[in-house]
C-alpha cells in the first residue's frame, strides 16, 4: 500500500513552527516510503478563516520546499459530502438530533465542574423520537458506551481510551455546517490517507474520529501524535515567545533549511548529528524516533545552525535568497558585483541573511556618512599620505586580489608602517566602516572605478576637517 500522508492547516493565521515541524515529519515519512504528500486546507472556520491565511500557509510550505503532491483541497468546496455523510449516519442511527439549548447545556456543564466531574453531554436526545418542527437543532454522533478503543500511536506507543469517558460530539451545527471532527474523518478517509502526523493536542480528538469511521465500516489510519514545543520558560510555544511564524524567520535572514534542520531536531535525532542535508532527513528520519517528551526552543541554536548552513551551503544558493534581502534595501544585486562573490567574501562573517545584506550594501550604492567612531580613528591627517599613494598606484594595478594585496603591502612598506595602518584607513574610505572581508577582496569586488573615487571622496573629508 503506497504511503499517504498529509498536512491540514486552519487558515486562521500564519504557518507558525509548531505547524511547520507537524508538516515537516509527515513530508519526510512520505518521502522516505515513496509516498504521496496531501496539503489539505481545513477552512471550515467561517468566521476566522481568511484568504489572507491561506496565502501565508502557501508562501511558507513554497519557502520552506515542502512541496505537496496533491492539494490544496479546501474543505469549503466538499460541504455537499460532508451532508450526505452526515445523512448516513443519521439514516443508519449513528448519529442523532439534540434540540438541548445552549441555555441547558450551561447549566449542565456548570452542575458537573461543580460535582468535579468531567464536563459532557449527558445524552438527553439519544433516544428521543420526537422531531419538534422548527426547533432548532445540532446533530451528535451516538458514540459507542461500552469497551475502549486502543491506539496504537506510532510516538506515544499504545494509548486507550474508555468508551464510557466519550460523549456524543456534535458533528453538525445548528445552520447544518459540519464540524472538525467530522470533516477530518471523510477527508482522511477518502484521501486514502494511511499515516496521520499532528500535534498531541489532538490525541483527544483521536479516539472520537475512529469510532466515526469505524461507524463509516472502516478501520483508522496509523497515528503519529508529535509533542508541543515549549518555549524557553516552559510554557507552549507562542507570540511572547518571538518569531514563531515561519515568514518571519525568512525576514530575519535565516535560509529555509537551515530553520528545517532545526525544526527537524525538535523532538528527533540521529546519534551526535547536528547538521543534516534535506537528502540525509529523508534518509534517516524515523517517526517512531520522535520523543514523547515535549521540545525547547532555543532560538541561539537556530542561530548557530544558520551560520553553518551561510558558510557550507552553495553559494549561488545562498545568493538566491540573499538578493531578496537586497532588494529590500533598495539594492538592485544586478548593479554592482556578482552576488556570488559577495556570499563567498562575507560567509564567513555573517550569522545571518540581514546582517549578510546590511554588510554588502557598500558594493551597489554609495553610503551618505562614514561610521563616526572608525571616520574618527582612521580618517584623520596621518591617513593622508598612505590614501594619496593608494589612490596613486591602485590606478595603474591589475585588478586581482592578489596584485591588489601587493599593491596596499607595498605602500606600508614604503612607508615604513604597520599594514593596518594603510588598510584600515583604505576599508573606511572605500566601504564606510570598519568592517568588511579582506581589503583585496572588497576593492576587488568594488571595483577600480568606485574605489578610487571613494579614496578621493575620503582625502576631501579629511581636508575639510583638517583645514
Amino acid at each position: 500500500m503506497t504511503t499517504r500522508t498529509r498536512f491540514a492547516p486552519s487558515p486562521t493565521g500564519y504557518l507558525h513552527i509548531g505547524g511547520a515541524r507537524t508538516a515537516l515529519f509527515s513530508w519526510l515519512h512520505a518521502r522516505k516510503h515513496g509516498g504521496v504528500f496531501i496539503l489539505r486546507i481545513e477552512d471550515t472556520d467561517l468566521e476566522r478563516s481568511t484568504t489572507e491565511s491561506v496565502n501565508a500557509i502557501l508562501e511558507g510550505m513554497a519557502w520552506l520546499g515542502l512541496e505537496y503532491d496533491e492539494g490544496p483541497f479546501y474543505q469549503t468546496h466538499r460541504f455537499d459530502r460532508y451532508k450526505e455523510v452526515i445523512q448516513q449516519l443519521l439514516d443508519e442511527g449513528k448519529a442523532y438530533r439534540c434540540y438541548c439549548s445552549r441555555e441547558r447545556l450551561d447549566k449542565l456543564r456548570e452542575e458537573q465542574m461543580a460535582r468535579k466531574e468531567k464536563p459532557r453531554y449527558d445524552g438527553q436526545c439519544r433516544n428521543r423520537t420526537d422531531h419538534p418542527e422548527g426547533e432548532p437543532y445540532v446533530i451528535r454522533f451516538r458514540n459507542p458506551q461500552e469497551g475502549e478503543v486502543v491506539v496504537d500511536d506510532l510516538v506515544r506507543g499504545r494509548v486507550v481510551f474508555s468508551n464510557s469517558e466519550l460523549d456524543d460530539l456534535i458533528i453538525a451545527r445548528s445552520d447544518g455546517t459540519p464540524t472538525y471532527n467530522l470533516t477530518v474523518v471523510v477527508d482522511d478517509l477518502e484521501m486514502n490517507v494511511t499515516h496521520v502526523v499532528r500535534g498531541d493536542d489532538h490525541l483527544n480528538n483521536t479516539p472520537r474520529q475512529i469510532n466515526i469511521l469505524r461507524a463509516l465500516g472502516h478501520e483508522p489510519p496509523h497515528y503519529a501524535h508529535v509533542p508541543m514545543i515549549l518555549g524557553a520558560d516552559g510554557k507552549r510555544l507562542s507570540k511572547r515567545h518571538g518569531a514563531v511564524s515561519v515568514m518571519q524567520y525568512r525576514e530575519e535572514g535565516y535560509l529555509p533549511e537551515a530553520l528545517l534542520n532545526y525544526l527537524v531536531r525538535l523532538g528527533w535525532s540521529h546519534g551526535d548529528q547536528e547538521v543534516f542535508s534535506v537528502d540525509e532527513m529523508i534518509e534517516l528520519f524515523d517517526i517512531r524516533d520522535v520523543n514523547k517528551a515535549p521540545s525547547t526552543f532555543n532560538p541561539d541554536k537556530l542561530l548557530w545552525l544558520n551560520q553553518q548552513y551561510i558558510i557550507h551551503s552553495d553559494p549561488a544558493h545562498v545568493a538566491h535568497h540573499l538578493s531578496w534581502h537586497m532588494g529590500r534595501l533598495g539594492v538592485d544585486p544586478a548593479e554592482g558585483p556578482d552576488l556570488v562573490e559577495v556570499v563567498k567574501a562575507q560567509r564567513e562573517r555573517s550569522k545571518t541573511l540581514v546582517e549578510m545584506a546590511a554588510n554588502s550594501v557598500f558594493f551597489y550604492r554609495d553610503f551618505e556618512t562614514y561610521d563616526e567612531k572608525a571616520a574618527r580613528k582612521n580618517l584623520k591627517a596621518a591617513a593622508v599620505e598612505p590614501l594619496r599613494m593608494l589612490r596613486e598606484r591602485l590606478a595603474d594595478t591589475e585588478w586581482q586580489p592578489e596584485p591588489i594585496h601587493q599593491t596596499v603591502l607595498g605602500v606600508a612598506e614604503a612607508l615604513e608602517l604597520k599594514l593596518g595602518k594603510v588598510a584600515q584607513p583604505l576599508r573606511v574610505a572605500v566601504a564606510g566602516g570598519p568592517i568588511s572581508p579582506p581589503i583585496d577582496v572588497t576593492l576587488h569586488l568594488l571595483g577600480r572605478e568606485k574605489t578610487l573615487a571613494r579614496i578621493d571622496r575620503a582625502l576631501e573629508w579629511i581636508a575639510q576637517r583638517t583645514a
